[in-house]
């Protein structure tokens, strides 16, 4: 036995040192989860810094404090990793180096008790909105982003379905919590997970998927058809604001738009110009900036294509 991996006790004999703490499987998987929820909020954080920093001569104490909201989320998540760590019976040995701390300053510094504490009582940060996404005018609907949208959607999806988040959960396994964030906006879901949503709601997934391809940021899959793709995507958001009959969402349009409008728009022929097509995305909570380009994407194929498309 190592020298180094013993001590004398108070009656002075040697005993071997314990180098980790016994592992704690409940502490563990309460600071796995603590971690999700600082990275959620790091991102939250995140947002609200670049909103801040690309407005117009933003104030120097409000980008100070959302770095100080960062720093101070970076330590907490530290702080939850530490203890993992302990609890899951690995050595601080192989973290010190990485935060250039000693062990012995990891051990004293990230108690368990006081971690858990800590934890236990933090406050998230509320998600940042663009000036630009609302409207101080009254009656004007409050806009919304595309992730915002999904998940709408997905929830009016499934509570239609009578389908429980837990049911959802061990379908995708995933622990419970994680569905919650999805259905309320807090998380970004994969393609496979809106698809799992869908198909035990019994709903037709490729009827969310431009909802879901504007939320993640990503190309639209069907490309070739970029008229049916507009359509498919306005009826999302349709469905996202509850599925309103024509009289409701013309009111919501604050009468700026006829019925035929609203036909046309949703189930065609043609393509509207593109201030009905504005109008009807306000309408039900979205941003303009987001569908424009797929209006001109729609309006160019009907221009060259067949007149009844």
């Amino acid at each position: 036995m190592s020298p180094h991996s013993r001590t004398r006790t108070a009656e002075g004999t040697l005993r071997p040192a314990r180098s980790v703490p016994s592992a704690d499987p409940a502490r563990a998987s309460r600071c796995t989860e603590a971690l999700r929820d600082i990275a959620e909020d790091c991102n939250v954080v995140s947002e609200a810094l670049l909103l801040s920093a690309y407005s117009a001569a933003p104030p120097n104490d409000d980008l100070l404090q959302h770095l100080v909201s960062l720093q101070n989320l970076v330590e907490e998540a530290i702080g939850a990793v530490v203890v993992r760590q302990r609890t899951q019976g690995e050595p601080l040995a192989d973290l010190a180096p990485i935060v250039k701390r000693t062990e012995d300053r990891l051990r004293k510094k990230y108690d368990p008790l006081l971690v858990d504490r800590a934890l236990a009582t933090r406050h998230r940060p509320k998600p940042a909105t663009p000036a630009h996404h609302t409207t101080a005018t009254t009656g004007t609907p409050t806009l919304r982003q595309p992730r915002q949208r999904l998940a709408s959607a997905l929830t009016l999806m499934r509570n239609g379905s009578g389908r429980r988040q837990r049911e959802l959960a061990e379908q995708m396994g995933v622990h419970e919590s994680y569905i919650s964030r999805m259905l309320s906006g807090q998380r970004d879901l994969s393609w496979r997970h809106v698809r799992i949503i869908c198909e035990a709601c019994e709903f037709d997934p490729e009827l969310m998927k431009p909802l879901w391809e504007v939320a993640a940021g990503v190309q639209p899959s069907n490309a070739d058809h970029p008229v049916q793709y507009l359509r498919t995507y306005l009826r999302g958001l349709h469905y996202a604001f509850g599925s309103p009959k024509p009289g409701v969402a013309l009111a919501a349009a604050q009468h700026a738009l006829s019925a035929d409008d609203l036909h046309r728009a949703l189930h065609g022929p043609g393509v509207p110009d593109w201030p009905v097509i504005e109008q009807l995305t306000i309408a039900l909570q979205s941003l303009p900036n987001i569908t424009r380009p797929l209006w001109r994407r729609a309006q160019r194929a009907a221009e060259n294509g067949p007149t009844t498309i």
